[in-house]
């Protein structure tokens, strides 16, 4: 545990100390904690060791924490303005986005079909935490912006009930999750009510005659409220991710004031959730990982990137508002993090057949993603950046988000 502190405190010192670099280079914090991870974990000096079941815990918190803090830049007008593209990419990429990855799996890495699509259902989910990097900056457009936000912000908990059937029907049993459909959208309904439900209640109460914060206190209402949340999805087994966004987005809605004041502390703590995250991911890294992976692994993970989401996603682009060079950052910033981690471990301990070669391609992918995605987030954004400052001077409206 010391080990593990001390880790954490280095790289979140360099990651202070590196942000003014980052922030108009190809390193960020993203890298500098991973780094920094795999120096002290299996794959460099082996001081840091933490178990599997560790790293899909702080996986999953600190995807909940994202979650929470993006979906407070997408309340309700947000999402009726941009539903559009979004709605493309969940209900038609995303399956394509499977079903490629699956294929890819089955013909390139020679898993047997239900392990391919196991394997589909775990990468075909795009990362909030790593979208971040995009959808925080104001200088990327806002269409562009709130399509990678919303999408990425409800394709995670969409995810879950179908890795969990596909591991079902591979024979798996995973623990402490079901496999039942009927269950499965339960729980994905549970976690949508929670999502709303809990933060209504929170803001009913504040509204009773002397009951109130003051403004220095103000940020940690939000944050007390996602604790509450987290809490309640765990003891109902409901979907926690679904019910992060949207409630994100329900206080963003019914009580702007205190969304704004928290979105500070909210990102600062998403991002030490992330680098603890990272390193957690990278205890998980070995020396055997690229070997057990193989040629064949690594061609799949390359074609997971370059190939599953961008042709997908550039497909139902097509007739949109997005410019062009829009629809390229968009189908190119697809990463594969967090939630993926959380779920190859699910599978991990499922007792599914393959499962250890699924988690592997896994953990491989999702590397070279921190990796690409990480390092070109500043290079994307001045890209688009230059086009909308020209927008911009020209008094074009089209610089404006659009449901369409």
């Amino acid at each position: 545990m010391t080990a593990l502190v001390l880790t954490f405190a280095i790289a979140l010192l360099l990651a202070v100390l590196t942000s003014s670099l980052a922030s108009r280079s190809a390193l960020s914090t993203t890298l500098v904690f991973l780094v920094v991870g795999m120096v002290a974990g299996p794959l460099g000096l082996g001081v840091v060791d933490v178990s599997s079941k560790a790293a899909e815990k702080a996986a999953e918190i600190a995807l909940f924490a994202i979650l929470f803090t993006d979906g407070q830049h997408a309340p309700l007008r947000v999402l009726r303005r941009n539903w559009g593209p979004p709605t493309r990419a969940l209900l038609v990429a995303m399956p394509l986005t499977f079903a490629i990855v699956a294929a890819l799996g089955h013909w390139v890495a020679g898993l047997p079909w239900p392990a391919a699509l196991v394997l589909g259902a775990v990468l075909a989910p795009t990362d909030p935490v790593f979208a971040s990097a995009l959808v925080g900056r104001e200088d990327v457009p806002q269409r562009v912006r709130h399509m990678l936000n919303i999408e990425s912000g409800l394709n995670d908990g969409l995810a879950l009930p179908a890795v969990l059937v596909f591991v079902g029907l591979a024979g798996g049993t995973p623990e402490e999750w079901s496999t039942e459909p009927w269950t499965l959208v339960l729980e994905v309904l549970v976690g949508i009510a929670l999502g709303v439900v809990i933060p209504i209640a929170v803001v009913s109460v504040l509204r009773l005659p002397g009951v109130g914060a003051v403004p220095s206190l103000l940020p940690l209402g939000p944050l007390a409220l996602a604790l509450l949340l987290y809490g309640v999805c765990e003891l109902t087994h409901a979907n926690s991710f679904l019910a992060a966004f949207v409630a994100g987005s329900t206080v963003a809605t019914i009580r702007p004031t205190a969304s704004d004041s928290f979105r500070r502390t909210g990102e600062l703590v998403s991002e030490m959730a992330k680098g603890a995250a990272l390193i957690a991911f990278a205890s998980l890294l070995d020396r055997e990982l690229l070997v057990d992976a193989g040629i064949a692994g690594l061609v799949l993970a390359a074609a997971v990137l370059l190939v599953s989401r961008p042709l997908p996603v550039m497909a139902v682009m097509v007739g949109s508002r997005l410019t062009m060079k829009e629809q390229l950052a968009v189908a190119w910033f697809g990463p594969k993090g967090f939630a993926s981690v959380a779920y190859a471990v699910i599978v991990l301990f499922s007792g599914m057949q393959d499962a250890g070669e699924v988690f592997v391609l896994v953990g491989v992918t999702v590397l070279f993603s921190v990796v690409a995605h990480s390092s070109t987030d500043v290079a994307v954004a001045s890209w688009l950046s230059r086009d909308e400052d020209k927008a911009v001077e020209r008094g074009d409206m089209s610089a404006e988000p659009l449901g369409t």
